[in-house]
């Protein structure tokens, strides 16, 4: 709210009337305290000879204390909102008014004027009046509501008793909006027991939700917890289903803190929530500088983390974005997202294939952006197994012309997104991706270009991954499918692996290969069954789960580095700096990316698998692509390939 705002609601008419009404109901108090200060000292027979000092005594008690209530800010608007702090500032106000008046009478009329205990008493009986008439209207008011929303307000449990438990029992009592009764508040400490938190008792522990879910009709349970573990949460969540009541989570009360209403951010409990990550703490200020005021480019723009990119580098402020993919409705569908929360953003929506040269160059020429950000590629492993040389034509040449036309059109920064299955990898998506680093990481000494690798694992919500599958399953009745009972994954949500690309980019140097803090991984089997635990049912009673087995060129365990392989540390805590020994020189990967061209257009499945190998040497390919390679019965010697690669370029 502006200052000219607010100076307007201060003095608007209405504002005050009801300080003005505040104003005498206080100098009313403060007649009625100074009258019974005389009453009681003398048991109510009040001596003539005090008539007129009394007199004097409530006139200048009145102003000193209507002067001090100023002085000392004391709250003049809604009493409905009056709080501990304003019962502190009253009692400061009064000791200050009281003893001003005092010394006032004392000076005036004389130290024997009037009895010494009548000055205590006054103080004493005002406190009293002032903070009890304003507890009084509260408490009335309370009970007023209650019983006219009878039937409309939800009875609630608040699970936390911490500070965000008593953030919310204030906030309800004080917005009657959210009709919202919080019956009682329930936290796993037991030292907490019989606590009373802003007038609500803390009512026991977890295991005691059924009961008192059935003993006061509690038709909600509102989780504030914002520091709690995903073994946490998952416990909670258990519990609510069992005692079949509803459940919503309080987030973080750092966004209230951000400003924003409360009742916006009382929601579900998330998927996300369950993953127990802290929140990533951005750079923001160096960020901004590498940004601000420049054009960026971003190929695979219309994918799940190519959208999200574009959406937090909006936040900086970007002279414009170039959004370069060949997906035209899920392209056209972001353009008009931007359009929306980002209204003063130049966005360029731009249709084309990273497999075209030409169409890269056009793009570059007419934008010349300063920075790009590389997240085109294929990536759906078993899809990949089967169309092996689409996954090389994208991922390796679509990165390699990308890489090229940025350098050659004088792109200052280059940022390339790759995949933890780039590690050891047992698939085509995996090993393309991995020579697509070495191709990179290859450019980077020769340009005047910043190339910069990104490495991360799964990314919860983004297009094809497991969470929308199983949630179409569940909503389906099942049964969920599991490829193997111990496979797992690490997970990290879209904005999260959005802003640590950018805090990567912001530190980079070029030449890097950065890897992102993806914490511990989690079991797809656990994750299945805190998704249907979400959705109110229970895991094996109302869904089924089913085991699959391992698709073509799936792993049990996915890595983000090889054991002896170093990771330095950054200046940002979640980002590492992965350090490895053996590279290739730009001469050598162009020898390898010629050779890798006449594979591809002879479609010699066991050439390209050895060629692979030959750059990645960990690359460990699937059986079945195995004996597709043996099956195809193409003699191509991979040794005369990379000859004649030699020869042709020499």
């Amino acid at each position: 709210m502006s200052a000219k705002s607010s100076l307007y609601q201060h003095w608007r008419p209405e504002a005050l009337l009801r300080r003005g009404r505040i104003h005498v109901v206080d100098l009313s108090l403060f007649f009625l305290s100074t009258w019974t200060a005389f009453e009681l000292r003398f048991d109510g027979a009040l001596p003539d000879k005090y008539l007129h000092p009394m007199g004097i005594a409530l006139c200048v008690w009145a102003v000193a204390k209507s002067a001090a209530f100023i002085i000392c800010s004391v709250p003049r608007g809604h009493w409905r909102y009056s709080s501990a702090n304003a019962a502190i500032r009253i009692v400061i106000a009064n000791v200050v008014g009281s003893t001003a008046g005092g010394l006032v009478i004392w000076l005036g009329l004389g130290l024997r004027s009037i009895p010494r205990s009548v000055y205590f008493i006054d103080w004493l009986v005002c406190c009293s009046l002032t903070v009890g008439a304003r507890i009084l209207y509260r408490v009335l008011l309370n009970a007023k509501r209650t019983k006219q929303g009878a039937g409309e307000w939800t009875e609630t449990l608040i699970y936390g008793a911490g500070a965000a438990g008593m953030a919310l029992v204030q906030e309800f009592q004080q917005n009657h909006s959210l009709k919202c009764h919080v019956v009682g508040l329930i936290d796993d400490d037991p030292r907490k027991a019989d606590l009373i938190v802003h007038g609500k008792r803390v009512l026991g522990t977890g295991e005691s939700l059924q009961v008192l879910t059935r003993r006061y009709a509690i038709e909600r349970v509102l989780i504030a917890m914002p520091s709690a573990t995903a073994q946490q949460l998952v416990r909670v969540l258990k519990l609510a289903l069992d005692a079949n009541v509803q459940h919503r989570i309080l987030p973080s009360l750092g966004e209230l803190v951000q400003g924003k209403q409360l009742d916006q951010q009382i929601r579900h409990v998330a998927v996300e929530d369950l993953l127990g990550r802290k929140p990533v703490q951005l750079d923001q200020a160096h960020i901004r500088d590498r940004i601000q005021g420049r054009v960026i480019m971003v190929t695979g723009a219309a994918g799940s983390i190519g959208s999200e990119i574009c959406r937090q580098i909006a936040r900086f402020d970007p002279l414009a974005i170039v959004g370069f993919d060949e997906a035209e409705t899920p392209l056209f569908h972001l353009n008009r997202d931007l359009s929306g929360t980002f209204p003063k953003l130049t966005f360029h929506p731009e249709i084309g294939s990273i497999t075209r040269p030409d169409i890269l160059g056009r793009v570059m020429r007419k934008y010349q952006p300063s920075i790009l950000y590389h997240a085109a590629a294929y990536k759906h492993v078993p899809l990949m197994e089967r169309h092996i040389f689409a996954a090389v034509e994208n991922n390796i040449f679509g990165t390699w012309h990308v890489a090229l036309a940025a350098a050659s059109n004088g792109i200052k920064d280059f940022v390339m997104i790759s995949t933890d299955k780039a590690v050891r990898p047992t698939s085509m998506m995996g090993a393309t991706k991995r020579v697509a680093e070495v191709a990179i990481r290859a450019l980077a000494p020769g340009t005047g270009t910043k190339f910069v690798v990104v490495r991360f694992g799964n990314v919860l919500g983004s297009n094809g991954s497991v969470v929308p599958i199983f949630k179409e399953q569940i909503a389906a009745g099942g049964p969920v499918t599991v490829t193997h009972p111990q496979v797992q994954r690490y997970f990290m949500t879209i904005p999260e692996a959005a802003q640590l690309v950018l805090q990567a980019f912001s530190i980079g140097k070029g030449g890097e290969l950065f890897v992102l803090d993806m914490g511990e991984p989690v079991k797809i089997l656990d994750l299945a069954k805190n998704l249907i635990l979400l959705s109110g049912l229970e895991p094996e009673r109302d869904i089924a789960i089913e085991f699959t087995g391992l698709r073509p060129g799936e792993k049990l365990f996915e890595e983000l580095n090889l054991q002896d392989e170093h990771l330095a540390a950054t200046s940002h805590p979640q980002i590492k700096n992965y350090v490895r020994s053996e590279e290739f020189d730009v001469v050598q990967i162009r020898t390898y990316l010629s050779a890798l061209q006449r594979i591809v257009l002879a479609q010699d499945v066991g050439g390209l698998i050895l060629l692979l190998k030959e750059m990645a040497p960990d690359y460990n390919p699937d059986s079945a692509l195995l004996q597709t390679a043996l099956s195809t019965g193409q003699k191509h010697a991979h040794g005369e390939l990379i000859g004649s690669a030699q020869r042709k370029i020499g």
